[in-house]
């Protein structure tokens, strides 16, 4: 969101300035009415507040590299989608998320799941073919060299996709539920359970 990461003029940077991973930290310390607990959509243009509430603590620079990191990730996304209003740093409202801005966080969010899910596809289509070439080569009567100029492959790579497709069995195979053979039903009542005698 490029609204929220506009940086203002600062002042001169402090020499013990914390560096940009440092940033959360200290803006979770100082301003936790805004940074702790659920993420907020930010009052537009807060560096100016941040730098006026403490002066010569964070850089330009520093706070820039913050800002893009927090108000490009997921959560934030979700929050302008969802949210009303903008926070200022003691968790007031400070303004209303525009209908722009909205629509703006709602069409990344969905290019993202769209990515995903194509990323998930494209590596279980990796994977079945993984697969099916184990098979071919645990059924086939031709020797490796022939095995790999037939499938077009190296026999390093014919190696590594082997590996990789027994190894995604096993994972498989560990994932799948386990049953320790069929289950014993009891006795319905005022019937002793087969081979035991009655009680005296």
């Amino acid at each position: 969101m490029q609204s929220e990461s506009s940086s203002p003029p600062s002042p001169e940077p402090a020499t013990d300035a914390p560096a940009s991973a440092d940033c959360a930290a200290q803006l979770k310390e100082r301003f936790p009415a805004l940074f702790e607990g659920p993420v907020k959509p930010l009052k537009l243009r807060i560096q100016v507040d941040i730098q006026q509430r403490a002066p010569n603590v964070f850089t330009r620079q520093a706070l820039s590299a913050f800002f893009r990191r927090y108000t490009g990730s997921t959560g934030y996304l979700i929050a302008m989608t969802k949210s009303p209003h903008r926070f200022d740093l003691d968790g007031n409202p400070s303004g209303e998320v525009s209908e722009e801005h909205r629509q703006a966080a709602a069409e990344e969010l969905a290019r993202r799941r769209a990515q995903h899910r194509a990323k998930a596809e494209q590596a279980e289509e990796g994977r079945r073919k993984r697969a099916a070439l184990l098979r071919d080569f645990e059924s086939t009567t031709l020797t490796p060299a022939n095995f790999c100029a037939l499938k077009g492959i190296t026999p390093q790579a014919l190696d590594a996709l082997l590996a990789a497709a027994r190894r995604e069995a096993q994972e498989r195979a560990q994932a799948m539920p386990r049953h320790d053979g069929p289950r014993r039903h009891a006795a319905p009542p005022g019937r002793r359970p087969p081979g035991r005698p009655p009680r005296p």
